[in-house]
C-alpha cells in the first residue's frame, strides 16, 4: 500500500512546477515593472496594484466555493459527470451575467473605484476575472481525477505566454513616456495568457449541457454558500487593505494636497506596499502548490482508519516548511531587495518580516481548516472568515490614516494569527486532530529566535552578513531534518 505523505508530497511537487516556477517567473517581472525604465513612480505601479486586488476579490466571490463543493459531491455521488456539468454550468452562468454589468456600467464603476478618466481599465478587468473564473471548474477537475501533469502544462504554459507578451509589449513596444500604456500592456497580456486555459480545456466547454439540475444544484450551494462566504470575508483579509489603503489616503490628504494629488499619494502608497509584499508572497507560492494538492488529498484520506496520524505528521512537517521560509526570506532581504530595482520603492522593505509571520500564521490556518470541510461544518470557516474580515476593515480605517501602509502589514499580521488561534481552538472541539504543539512551539520559537539574533548582530552588507545570517538558515534545516527523521519510526 502506498504511503499518502509520500503522495501528497509527490502532487505537491508537481502542482508546485506550475505554482512554485510560475510565480517565480511572475516574480521576476517585478524588476522589470518596479524599474525606472517602465514604472518610474511608484504610483503607477500601484494602479496595477490595485486592479490585481480586485481581481483576487473578484475570482473568489464568482466562483463562489464551488470547486470545494464540486470535490465534496464528487465522492459522495456516483453520477461525476452530472455533478461536473451543473457545479461548471452555475459558475458560467454567473460569470456570463458579471461581465454584461461590467460592460453596461464600466463607466459608473471606474468613478466609484477612482479610475474616472480610465474606464477601459474596468473593462479589461471583467474580462480577466470572467475567463480565470470559467476555468477554474475545468482545472479542478483535473485536480480530481489526480491528472496534475496536465493541470501543471495549462499553467505553465499560461504563465509563459503572459510573461512572453510582458517581455514584448513593455520592452520593445511600449513608451516609457506614457506609464498609462504599460498598465495597459500589463492587462492585454494577462487577457490573452488567461485565454490558454479554455484553448486546452475546449472539450469540458463543449461537453456542456445547459440543463440544471436544481436539486442537486441547490444541494451544492447550501453546501458551497458558507465557503463563498468564508471566501469572501478571507479575500477581504487579503486584499482589501490595498484598496482601502488608496482611498482612505486619498481621503485623508484631499484638503492639504488636492483630489487628483491625494489620490496620486494613495497610488504610491499601494506601489510601495504591493512591491514589498511580493518579497512575502515566497511563503503564499509554497502554500498555493500545497493547497491544489492538499484539499482533494484530505477529502480522500478522510476515509481511513489512520487519517487523524495522518493530519497531525502533515502539520508537523508544514509547520517546520514556513518557518524555514520566513527565515530565508527575512535573514536574505539585502539580496532580495534588488528584486525591487528602483530604490524608490525599498522603504517599505520594513514590513517584509510582519508580512512573512503573517502568511505563515495564514498557511497553518489553511492547514487546520480542513476539520470544518471534513465535518461539513462550513459555518465555522465562515465565522472565523467574517471575524477576521470585520477586524481587518475596522483597524484598517481607524490606522490607515495615521501610520499608511506599516498599519496595513501590521493589522495583516494581527488577523491571520487571530484566525490560525480561533481555528485550532474550535477544531478541537467539534473535531479533535491531536496536533503536535511542542513541535509548533519548537519551530516557530527556534525560527523567532534566530530572527532576532541575527538582526540584532550589527554586521554590515556583504559576503559576511550572508554567511552568517544563512548559517542560522542551515541549522534551522538541520533541526527540522534531526526532529523530522525519527518520524520514519513513530506516529507524532
Amino acid at each position: 500500500m502506498s504511503n499518502p505523505i509520500k503522495k501528497l508530497a509527490g502532487q505537491t511537487a508537481v502542482y508546485g512546477l506550475s505554482s512554485i516556477v510560475g510565480r517565480l517567473l511572475n516574480f521576476l517581472l517585478v524588476p522589470l515593472y518596479t524599474s525606472e525604465y517602465v514604472f518610474k513612480d511608484p504610483a503607477d505601479y500601484g494602479v496595477v496594484a490595485e486592479l490585481y486586488a480586485w481581481v483576487a476579490f473578484f475570482m473568489v466571490l464568482l466562483t463562489f466555493g464551488m470547486e470545494t463543493a464540486y470535490f465534496k459531491f464528487l465522492n459522495d455521488r456516483e453520477d461525476k459527470k452530472h455533478v461536473f456539468n451543473n457545479s461548471f454550468l452555475s459558475v458560467l452562468l454567473v460569470n456570463g451575467a458579471f461581465l454584461l454589468i461590467v460592460l453596461v456600467f464600466h463607466q459608473s464603476l471606474a468613478e466609484k473605484m477612482l479610475y474616472g478618466d480610465h474606464p477601459e481599465y474596468i473593462i479589461f478587468l471583467g474580462i480577466i476575472v470572467t475567463i480565470d473564473a470559467i476555468s477554474a471548474l475545468p482545472l479542478a477537475k483535473l485536480r480530481a481525477q489526480e491528472r496534475a501533469k496536465k493541470f501543471a502544462i495549462i499553467q505553465l504554459t499560461n504563465i509563459g505566454v503572459n510573461i512572453g507578451l510582458n517581455l514584448f509589449l513593455l520592452l520593445i513596444v511600449f513608451d516609457k513616456e506614457n506609464p498609462v500604456q504599460g498598465i495597459w500592456f500589463i492587462l492585454i497580456a494577462n487577457i490573452l495568457a488567461s485565454l490558454v486555459k479554455p484553448a486546452f480545456l475546449y472539450k469540458d466547454f463543449l461537453q456542456i449541457v445547459f440543463k440544471l439540475d436544481f436539486t442537486l444544484v441547490k444541494a451544492m450551494l447550501r453546501y458551497s454558500f458558507p465557503l463563498a462566504l468564508a471566501g469572501f470575508a478571507f479575500i477581504i483579509n487579503e486584499t482589501l487593505d490595498r484598496v482601502l489603503l488608496k482611498h482612505l489616503t486619498a481621503n485623508t490628504f484631499a484638503d492639504e494636497l488636492g483630489r487628483e494629488a491625494a489620490i496620486k499619494l494613495g497610488e504610491a502608497q499601494v506601489g510601495i506596499y504591493s512591491a514589498s509584499y511580493k518579497l512575502a508572497m515566497l511563503v503564499t507560492i509554497f502554500l498555493q502548490a500545497y493547497r491544489y494538492a492538499a484539499e482533494p488529498f484530505f477529502f480522500a484520506e478522510s476515509k481511513s482508519k489512520d487519517r487523524n496520524k495522518t493530519y497531525v505528521k502533515v502539520m508537523n512537517y508544514f509547520v517546520g516548511a514556513v518557518f524555514l521560509c520566513f527565515l530565508g526570506v527575512s535573514l536574505n532581504l539585502d539580496i532580495f531587495k534588488y528584486f525591487i530595482p528602483n530604490p524608490n520603492f525599498w522603504e517599505g522593505l520594513k514590513v517584509v518580516p510582519i508580512l512573512l509571520l503573517a502568511n505563515v500564521f495564514l498557511g497553518i490556518y489553511i492547514n487546520q481548516s480542513i476539520w470544518y470541510k471534513l465535518s461539513g461544518q462550513t459555518k465555522f470557516g465562515a465565522y472565523i472568515a467574517i471575524g477576521g474580515a470585520v477586524f481587518t476593515i475596522t483597524l484598517n480605517v481607524i490606522f490607515i490614516p495615521i501610520y499608511g501602509y506599516i498599519a496595513c502589514a501590521w493589522v495583516t499580521f494581527i488577523v491571520y494569527g487571530g484566525q490560525m488561534v480561533a481555528s485550532y481552538l474550535l477544531g478541537q472541539k467539534h473535531y479533535p486532530i491531536p496536533y503536535n504543539l511542542r513541535k509548533f512551539v519548537l519551530y516557530s520559537g527556534v525560527a523567532l529566535f534566530f530572527f532576532f539574533v541575527a538582526s540584532w548582530i550589527n554586521i554590515p552588507e556583504g559576503w559576511t552578513k550572508i554567511i552568517v545570517h544563512n548559517l542560522f538558515v542551515v541549522l534551522y534545516i538541520l533541526l527540522i531534518w534531526f526532529m523530522e527523521k525519527p518520524m520514519k519510526k513513530v506516529h507524532t
